[in-house]
């Protein structure tokens, strides 16, 4: 039987979604990468899962490598504006926001600082973070619903992120793995690049630019609110101590389509 999936993406990071809230889709690694793969599935960075959690909607999120992933903002904001909903629970806790004229808001929830929070293995001080790999060194490290670290550099198209970012990724002080951002302070805000853990570069990623956000600002680099320019687009992020983080940006419906996931099983 065709189950109907939506293809929808964040600046250029992309998603294909699956809406179980009526009837249930059962969803493993495996089909998730099946799904995700460019030339023998739909093709993505990762797959969502909607599904009925109560009182609010449930998201749940696969990367393309088939591990599971607890928060994306970018799919956060397609979801809400793909379903209309404004309250969403995830593997990394709730999400609320809306969808305006031409944008989605986004509430990301309170960043998580301590070193058993992001997590590391050990407990060093993250912020910064004394570890290096190559000419990146002494990084931020904050958890925004998923872990990152974030390095702040003198040019991000510079690094060889594709290289050097599945090595961090996937390093023993990072038991859960790790997002990699590399970012820049610039006359209008940051512009980044992130390696994300378990899809790996992406044109864009919403907790990446979230991350960066707010490494900049408690090292008091930028001012709140912030213009974070990745390969895919723009993203505006607000943050003051002790609340939550705001995101802005667009989300972008590219088509509608069935497939039989039985053939992916």
């Amino acid at each position: 039987m065709a189950t109907t999936f939506h293809k929808m993406h964040g600046l250029g990071n992309d998603f294909v979604i699956l809406d179980a809230r009526e009837e249930a889709i059962e969803v493993d690694g495996t089909l998730a990468r099946r799904l995700c793969d460019r030339r023998h599935g739909i093709g993505c960075d990762q797959l969502i899962r909607l599904s009925n959690g109560g009182e609010r909607m449930r998201m749940d999120i696969w990367n393309a490598d088939g591990s599971s992933a607890s928060a994306c903002g970018n799919a956060a904001r397609c979801v809400i504006a793909l379903t209309g909903e404004t309250a969403i629970d995830t593997a990394g806790g709730p999400i609320e926001g809306e969808a305006l004229e031409g944008t989605v808001r986004v509430e990301m929830g309170e960043p998580r600082f301590e070193w058993n929070e992001i997590p590391l293995a050990d407990p060093f001080p993250t912020n910064p973070l004394p570890l290096a790999w190559d000419e990146l060194e002494a990084p931020d490290a904050v958890n925004v619903g998923n872990p990152h670290l974030v390095f702040f550099v003198d040019k991000p198209g510079k690094v060889p992120l594709g290289e050097i970012g599945p090595q961090i990724e996937v390093d023993p002080a990072f038991p859960e793995r790790i997002n990699v951002n590399v970012a820049k302070v610039t006359a209008k805000g940051l512009k980044i690049r992130t390696f994300e853990r378990g899809a790996g570069l992406t044109l864009a990623c919403g907790t990446g630019a979230c991350a960066s956000a707010v490494a900049a600002i408690r090292r008091g680099l930028v001012s709140s609110p912030v213009r974070v320019k990745m390969p895919g687009g723009v993203l505006h992020i607000s943050w003051s101590p002790g609340e939550p983080i705001v995101m802005e940006g667009p989300a972008t419906h590219v088509f509608t389509g069935k497939i039989d996931l039985e053939t992916l099983r």
